[in-house]
């Protein structure tokens, strides 16, 4: 997982509420356990209607989404987070989030920031012209009007994110106590040890 410290650039300003997993990828994207190519099926029934935000050269390459109350809601399916990282979004900013979907995004990478409405009232104006920047060290959302936002973050998620730490890194980090470990558990019942061959 890479690490994340400052996202910083144009985002959708998107503002919906109650964007539902099946909107952020439909079901029949599913069908694959790679992370691989599901941008493409990313707001699919969004992107259907003419003068979507997604398909808007204006937000090419936007990696920040301003969303409304309730991002995530429905289906715990993790292939939501997959879609918008394979899409290059790597924050969403919102009033609320479905604690599911805060989950799988934080697990793969994914910045959620938490902002009243009348934050993202104004972060939507701005998206539509500015970029908006996010720093994760100082907890700020920032835009190029001054405006100043503070959001709070659970301590361990907030180190994770910086650290580029999923749940497979955090064990390595351990590796050495693991080992060591193991080693005096060999000693202690040699005969769970498996013979070599």
């Amino acid at each position: 997982m890479e690490p994340v410290n400052h996202v910083e650039g144009r985002a959708y300003p998107f503002g919906m509420k109650n964007v539902d997993t099946d909107i952020i990828i439909p079901a029949k994207w599913l069908k694959t356990i790679s992370r691989s190519g599901l941008g493409k099926g990313a707001f699919e029934g969004l992107r259907k209607e003419p003068g979507n935000i997604f398909d808007d050269p204006r937000y090419a390459g936007a990696s920040i989404i301003v969303a409304g109350d309730n991002f995530g809601c429905g289906s715990s399916r993790e292939h939501a987070a997959w879609a918008l990282i394979d899409m290059g979004v790597k924050a969403v900013i919102a009033p609320s989030f479905s604690d599911i979907f805060s989950g799988n995004a934080f697990k793969n990478g994914i910045l959620t920031v938490v902002l009243p409405q009348a934050a993202i009232d104004r972060l939507v104006e701005v998206a539509k012209t500015d970029p908006i920047s996010i720093d994760l060290e100082h907890q700020t959302v920032t835009t190029p009007f001054q405006d100043r936002f503070i959001f709070e973050i659970d301590p361990f998620r907030k180190a994770c994110l910086m650290g580029g730490l999923d749940e497979v890194g955090l064990t390595m980090e351990r590796r050495d106590a693991i080992s060591a470990f193991e080693a005096a558990d060999a000693q202690r019942r040699p005969w769970l040890v498996p013979a070599a061959a």
